[in-house]
């Protein structure tokens, strides 16, 4: 199984004929996500290497069932298109643009929390997800997740830090560890998807039998995964925190991720976790080699 995402997820682009949501939904399809439309209102009834572009997103639901979509458009026009995406009926919204201001975030993460109950936002500011030989969407390079294998203790992940989303996949690609999916939930300061998002799926999971967690200084978010993963998880989670040697008041280049106060510490994240029973690696090849550990005892 998988989170969120398998091989019968449709997926439409917003943002398709511009040169990243090409490069990338192109990309994505070469992987074999099945991604099925893209929309402009200035381009509709054209294509992009054989995909249709529609005037709107309901337009391209309803021609091509579409359940998630992919937003690759500036920041300025986010809020209108995820909330396009929302009213159009797809039920998984993927935003990979950075810089949306903070009130907008807020605003569009409580009007759907509040009138869309059945959508999920990932991001913005995210590399997107990817359930190994199923589905991949967004920016992460496929090659480097290893495939699942029925009956083996294949590992979930979930990571706030864009660059570590992909070493993490490394190395538990260089252990010969697959993956169920792998969720990059971003750094910005009101992330659509959270940890215990993602956590309580994994804990739900029949195939994945462990999970790997990547935070980074600044906000409350590890501590909040800790209590919940101390209260909820019987499944072993492995864990780093990226900034362990950053001075107080540094920003790990996003709008969340800011220490202040003595809180949203390293060290701070780093106790909570393991007081939660999380084992915490030093560096993400040594969480690398803990997860080995970890799979080998289950």
């Amino acid at each position: 199984m998988s989170i969120f995402v398998d091989e019968n997820t449709k997926v439409l682009y917003q943002g398709l004929t511009g040169s990243q949501g090409r490069y990338y939904g192109l990309l994505n399809r070469e992987y074999g996500t099945q991604v099925v439309a893209g929309t402009n209102p200035k381009k509709a009834g054209e294509d992009v290497d054989g995909i249709p572009i529609f005037a709107s997103v309901a337009d391209a639901v309803a021609e091509t069932g579409a359940t998630a979509s992919c937003i690759f458009i500036p920041a300025a026009g986010v809020r209108a298109a995820i909330m396009e995406a929302a009213e159009g009926g797809i039920e998984f919204i993927v935003c990979i643009t950075e810089g949306v201001p903070a009130q907008d975030e807020a605003w569009f993460f409580n009007k759907i929390k509040r009138d869309f109950p059945g959508v999920q936002l990932l991001g913005p500011n995210c590399p997107g997800i990817i359930s190994p030989g199923k589905c991949n969407i967004g920016i992460t390079a496929g090659h480097i997740a290893k495939n699942p294998e029925p009956g083996a203790k294949n590992v979930g992940i979930v990571s706030r830090s864009g660059t570590l989303t992909y070493q993490a996949l490394y190395e538990l690609q260089s252990q010969n560890i697959g993956v169920t999916t792998c969720v990059g939930i971003g750094g910005d300061p009101v992330p659509g998807t959270s940890f215990i998002d993602c956590l309580e799926r994994f804990q739900a999971d029949d195939e994945t039998t462990a999970v790997m967690m990547i935070g980074e200084i600044g906000g409350s978010a590890e501590e909040e995964a800790a209590e919940f993963i101390s209260s909820n998880m019987t499944k072993p989670v492995v864990g780093y925190i990226a900034g362990q040697t950053a001075p107080p008041g540094k920003k790990m280049g996003h709008a969340g991720a800011i220490v202040s106060g003595g809180k949203g510490t390293a060290a701070a994240k780093m106790d909570a976790m393991k007081a939660a029973g999380v084992s915490v690696g030093a560096n993400p090849t040594e969480a690398g080699l803990l997860m080995v550990d970890v799979v080998k005892g289950l």
